[in-house]
């Protein structure tokens, strides 16, 4: 069916169910950022393939709520499928509460499968029904009395991942987090986030495409876990941990009811952002319940000796197959045919060269002239276009090793390129230069960081709608909380910067139907001076791959930023050239060369 037949068909059901409203986020029954196939009902309902995004169908309209690294993309995508394009944080476009707000009239019906919207949203959508005196239904999924050829839900097997890349074993984990349920006075903590449960347990998967995680819920007491998961995935490695750490297996659906099973005696401890809807509706209202962000957040956001270690090995395995990966390119556009679709296997097959490589980190972006304008592009069969001599080729990509995942992009200049290409690269790559460089102290935030990027765009009236970085999770999430650079205030990605978190530092430039520049390095939180004024906090860079020379207005560059470039440079050299071919070796050390 076509776009436009699937909502006729949807709105039909909306019709028979008492449905004036259906919302369909991105999100499985976890709350995960990225999900498996089973679970892509917005792109089937609408067509657009970006990974963010939520879609309200009404019985006379359709709208697709985004972000901004998505405008170009779902516009090109929605066209003429009836769904109207509403561009998050633009000037006069509503939020979907404000949308629902104005638009629900009194007495109609909001639904929902309530197991892939937050706890917080649904309530939200709750409260908006309750104003109009209208109601909530939330336990239909309508996409999938449509969806005839679903995906069936993942089987891939799990895998323990050992201390020697972990750091910190089960035990010691559950031990912090009991504390700090103890802390809040609770004495039961339901999980459900995918990442939170992977760390907390040392475990990884194959059920999300791209990040090694496993379809499971937790419930964590004093002296217990109750997972919820499909045992077959387990092995006799995990089983034994789960033994000895007191980890009791139940059917991956029977969460729903366990939970009713908690009354007044329960303490509970649930993350509004990460519970779904439905989880928390099958709570009795006699359950006390502490509203708060997953202790584990934050326990994995900051990395303990043993993961920094292994992510910097990471970075030089990572940074070896994308200097090869440049030399490549380089030498080969305009005596080799050369497309999007092709460049992205090459990298791949790179990276596959590296010991302990087990697949990429996110989908690939690798985009050739106009195509990387579009912020999020996948080249796919029908997009696929050669790379010629002319014009940059952005690549955005990442690779899963056991010593952790990676996350990086480099801008290259294939060929001649204009003085405006020239231009726009050397402000990125400034822009990224001064945020490297920060000094800050202890208590700051991404958010009073994020300036320093944005000046050199702001100076040339220029901008990028994205944030300028994210978390990165171990071996888990490639975006994770709760902290990142954006200038816009967002309570999940706002957390204080602390010692032993990894960070992006991605600034970018975009013109449409023209090019796009984007230069991304991974940032360590690492501590400064202390002094009388308190403990000053600076970053180590930790991705090791050159910038391409060839694109950079040298004249643009502040003496500062030059020197930087110079002493990093110095570095990758010396961390990546051992690793090469003599010819890759001379050819690194001409364009590491100091300017």
């Amino acid at each position: 069916m076509e776009v436009s037949e699937r909502i006729a068909a949807l709105r039909k059901l909306m019709e028979q169910n008492g449905i004036d409203y259906y919302v369909v986020p991105t999100a499985d029954y976890h709350q995960s950022e990225y999900v498996g196939e089973h679970f892509k009902a917005r792109e089937w309902i609408t067509g657009f393939t970006g990974s963010a995004g939520t879609a309200i169908i009404a019985m006379n309209e359709a709208g697709l709520w985004t972000d901004g690294r998505y405008f170009i993309a779902a516009a090109q995508q929605l066209e003429g499928s009836g769904v109207d394009l509403f561009k998050m944080g633009e000037p006069g476009v509503p939020t979907i509460v404000e949308f629902l707000n104005d638009k629900v009239q009194k007495g109609q019906t909001i639904g929902y499968d309530g197991r892939t919207v937050s706890m917080g949203d649904g309530l939200v959508y709750e409260d908006i029904a309750k104003s109009h005196n209208g109601a909530i239904k939330y336990d239909v999924d309508l996409i999938d009395e449509l969806w005839a050829d679903r995906p069936e839900l993942s089987k891939e097997p799990a895998f323990h991942l050992e201390s020697k890349y972990s750091g910190e074993d089960t035990a010691s984990k559950l031990k912090r987090l009991r504390e700090k349920m103890s802390n809040l006075n609770t004495d039961t903590h339901v999980l459900t986030s995918l990442d939170d449960i992977c760390w907390l347990l040392n475990i990884r998967g194959n059920d999300i495409d791209f990040f090694p995680m496993v379809l499971t819920y937790a419930v964590v007491t004093m002296d217990q876990v109750e997972l919820f998961i499909d045992e077959t995935k387990l092995n006799d490695e995990i089983n034994a941990d789960f033994e000895k750490n007191n980890v009791n297996i139940h059917p991956y659906n029977d969460v729903y009811e366990f939970v009713k099973s908690f009354d007044a005696s329960t303490s509970l401890l649930a993350d509004p952002v990460r519970m779904n809807y439905a989880l928390i509706k099958n709570i009795s209202e006699k359950t006390a319940i502490t509203k708060e962000v997953n202790p584990t957040v934050i326990f994995k956001a900051v990395k303990n000796e043993t993961e920094i270690k292994n992510m910097k090995q990471a970075q030089i395995k990572d940074g070896v197959a994308h200097t090869k990966y440049m030399y490549w390119l380089k030498h080969e556009v305009g005596k080799t045919k050369i497309t999007e679709l092709s460049a992205t296997d090459k990298l791949v097959a790179l990276r596959k060269e590296q010991e302990g490589y087990i697949r990429q980190s996110f989908a690939p972006i690798t985009a050739y002239g106009e195509h990387g304008a579009i912020v999020h592009y996948s080249a796919s069969e029908e997009t696929d276009i050669e790379v010629k001599k002319g014009s940059f080729l952005l690549s955005d990509t990442g690779a899963g090793f056991y010593e952790g995942s990676t996350d990086i992009t480099r801008t290259f200049a294939l060929g001649e390129v204009s003085d405006e290409l020239k231009r726009h690269y050397t402000i990125t790559l400034r822009s990224n230069i001064q945020l490297d460089k920060a000094v800050f102290l202890q208590g700051v935030n991404g958010t009073n960081l994020d300036v320093l990027a944005r000046m050199p765009f702001w100076r040339e009236n220029l901008n990028y709608n994205h944030g300028t970085g994210h978390g990165v999770g171990y071996l888990l999430n490639i975006h994770e909380g709760p902290s990142g650079f954006r200038w816009q205030y967002r309570p999940g990605e706002s957390h204080e910067l602390v010692e032993g978190m990894v960070l992006t530092n991605e600034p970018g430039v975009y013109i449409q139907d023209s090019h796009g520049v984007r230069l991304e390095n991974e940032l360590l939180v690492i501590k400064d001076v202390k002094n009388e004024y308190g403990q000053f906090l600076k970053f180590e860079t930790m991705s090791y791959v050159p910038f391409d020379i060839d694109a950079i207005n040298v004249d643009m560059l502040l003496e500062e930023e030059k020197e930087w470039l110079n002493d990093y440079h110095a570095l990758v050299n010396k961390l990546i050239a051992p690793h090469l071919t003599t010819e890759e070796q001379a050819w690194l050390k001409e364009i590491t060369k100091p300017i």
